[in-house]
């Protein structure tokens, strides 16, 4: 009773026996560090001690063993067979070969052609055979195949000139046209179709692009047609207009260019001369284009400027080399429409009477084609003659 007595009558809040509470010896957050450090410590262990470049990834180990070799056989293993028929051609790369995009200028149409990148050619890829018709004396051989050169006093340009002796006479006693139908090489079909639709006395032009250029150059000479050339030629708006590949430029130094120049001549054989394939920056820069100049004069062929860059200094190059040169008046087909190619015809007919020689260029469009065939029927009847371009550019040295 005593001690409910005083528990009674004690103030609130106050005991009169102190009494005990169980207390732990370390507190909540003491625990959770304790915890976290020895997890550290554990993680920092395995990481300094244990090596494992994966990082932990799951990892399998296989046992490979190597057969035996009999002591009675070779130690080289035989190559597997090589495979045959149409998986064999599956089976070998294109090696060093490219795809172009030749764009129409008129028609703006585009075709894929695959050529042989010059790398190919000079690892020792299969050069383009020598053409039937064609002088070995006047080949020298080059580390992308045969290429043009002048020797024992005979040209190129005169070798493989189309028209007889009695032709050049004529010619020198009455106006005359010559025409250039360029671009060719690329499309076969159009290629022959100008082979075979145009009057012999028209000359081709023929880039290096096509797929065997040499096969199609052989037929049109067969046909009695002048071959030339085309080679491409860096122009203002390069690289966005891109002739194709082993373009010359202007950023390259002469050796380079003259390197390329001689990929573009092994491309086919038999052509009178060369043509520039667009470059109207490349034949406006005289530093450039001096030692193209030099180097085809050199080998005995004549140069052709389109006319499209009234900038170009090839015709004054050419004078300086003594090299037989022309330079063309117009481009009959710029609008591919009968009634303005027959007007371009016309204006170049009228030429040929007031300057004695006219030269006109055109692309082999059908209906570019067709024009020229019709209109060359009544030119001689109209007093005017259409020779090859080797006559015309004679006559306008002579003149």
């Amino acid at each position: 009773m005593a001690d409910t007595t005083d528990d009674l009558s004690a103030p609130l809040g106050q005991n009169s026996a102190s009494k005990r509470r169980f207390r732990l010896p370390f507190t909540l957050p003491q625990v959770m560090a304790t915890l976290f450090g020895s997890i550290l410590v554990v993680f920092l262990s395995f990481a300094l001690f244990n090596h494992d470049p994966l990082g932990g990834e799951p990892t399998a180990r296989i046992a490979i063993q190597k057969p035996a070799i009999p002591d009675d056989q070779s130690a080289a293993v035989p190559p597997a067979p090589k495979p045959s028929g149409a998986a064999a051609v599956a089976a070998q790369p294109e090696a060093g070969r490219k795809t172009i995009t030749i764009i129409d200028g008129s028609s703006g149409s585009r075709q894929d052609v695959v050529v042989a990148g010059a790398d190919a050619d000079a690892g020792g890829g299969a050069a383009p055979a020598t053409m039937a018709g064609i002088d070995q004396r006047l080949l020298e051989k080059s580390r992308y195949g045969m290429i043009p050169v002048a020797a024992d006093g005979l040209k190129p340009f005169k070798a493989y000139a189309m028209g007889t002796d009695a032709d050049r006479a004529k010619a020198a006693t009455m106006p005359v046209v010559a025409i250039v139908v360029g671009g060719l090489g690329v499309s076969a079909a159009k290629t022959i179709d100008a082979i075979t639709k145009l009057p012999p006395a028209v000359t081709l032009g023929f880039t290096p692009y096509g797929s065997d250029p040499g096969k199609l150059v052989e037929r049109a000479r067969t046909q009695r047609h002048e071959v030339l050339l085309e080679v491409p030629m860096e122009p203002y708006d390069y690289p966005d207009n891109d002739p194709g590949p082993q373009t010359l430029l202007t950023t390259l130094g002469a050796d380079q260019n003259i390197d390329r120049l001689h990929w573009h001549l092994s491309r086919f054989q038999g052509y009178v001369g060369l043509a520039n394939f667009m470059g109207a920056r490349f034949v406006a820069t005289a530093e450039v284009m001096e030692p193209i100049i030099h180097e085809a004069a050199k080998r005995g062929l004549g140069y052709l400027d389109d006319g499209s860059a009234p900038r170009s200094v090839a015709g004054q190059l050419a004078e300086g080399q003594a090299m037989p040169f022309a330079k063309a008046d117009l481009t009959i087909d710029t609008v591919p429409t009968s009634v303005e190619i027959d007007k371009a015809l016309a204006r170049l007919e009228d030429l040929a009477k007031r300057q004695g020689v006219a030269i006109g260029m055109a692309s082999a469009l059908p209906v570019s084609l067709d024009r020229i065939g019709a209109w060359a029927k009544g030119l001689e009847s109209r007093g005017v003659m259409l020779v090859p371009l080797t006559t015309a550019m004679l006559k306008s040295k002579s003149s």
